[in-house]
């Protein structure tokens, strides 16, 4: 699954590697959690260019009554998200990318659950496949309910032979050649639902201090120190 993630790339290099209209204003972030605020890049349309804008991580679908009850899933499995009811209308129509510089996976043996950084080899800028939807209130107030809710859900599917050496599912990350056609609303996407090369992905254990959602500095991507083994875990046969 994908349940934190970390970006401090500039909003400017941001816009350049996207392709966006105009350059976002971020603070960098480095335990961003589901119930937050996350960036969506969405196409404003096919020659209206790209934008980025803030959704509430946790998908909230448009056409339910009132938004505090029900599910509000932060991810969507990629072999089952078509079918689904959630996600359906959203991955046919409001498909988006999470910029993102990293993740964090914890890998669990029996009762304990040790975290990892994750990124691609080289520390470049990604992005993570997403679909979002908009409830907007109706005619009937709801209790200390927005007037909208702006939401989305991080698509996720098998991992890979890297990340399976510490957890069986990861984000849909996308190759930037695929991006276009991810946020064509008009583009079959259904070959583009499957892991990332293995040989992309780098990752190192961190400090079990990024399970408080509360700590948030550049210190929780470092490699954890480790007196008696290596910092990272070894390449995966394929």
């Amino acid at each position: 699954m994908c349940g934190r993630f970390f970006l401090s790339t500039s909003g400017a290099e941001i816009a350049r590697h996207f392709g966006l209209v105009a350059a976002p204003d971020l603070v960098p972030r480095f335990n961003i959690a589901p119930g937050q605020d996350v960036p969506v890049v969405r196409a404003l349309g096919r020659d209206d260019g790209r934008v980025l804008e803030l959704r509430r991580w946790g998908l909230v679908p448009g056409g339910i009554e009132d938004p505090s009850r029900g599910p509000r899933p932060i991810n969507a499995r990629a072999e089952t998200a078509a079918s689904l009811p959630i996600f359906r209308d959203a991955l046919a129509r409001r498909r988006g990318l999470v910029p993102a510089d990293g993740f964090y996976e914890w890998q669990h043996r029996g009762r304990s659950a040790r975290p990892f950084a994750v990124r691609i080899r080289g520390g470049a800028l990604f992005a993570m496949a997403a679909v979002w939807d908009r409830w907007e209130r109706g005619g009937a107030a709801v209790p200390g309910a927005p007037a909208a809710i702006d939401s989305v859900a991080i698509l996720t599917t098998e991992a890979n032979a890297r990340i399976r050496t510490i957890h069986d599912r990861m984000p849909l990350i996308l190759a930037p050649e695929d991006w276009a056609r991810w946020l064509d609303p008009e583009a079959r996407v259904a070959p583009l639902l499957r892991p990332c090369p293995a040989e992309w992905i780098d990752l190192h254990p961190v400090a079990t201090r990024v399970n408080d959602v509360r700590e948030d500095d550049a210190r929780l991507v470092e490699p954890e120190r480790d007196l008696f083994g290596p910092t990272a875990v070894p390449p995966a046969r394929e």
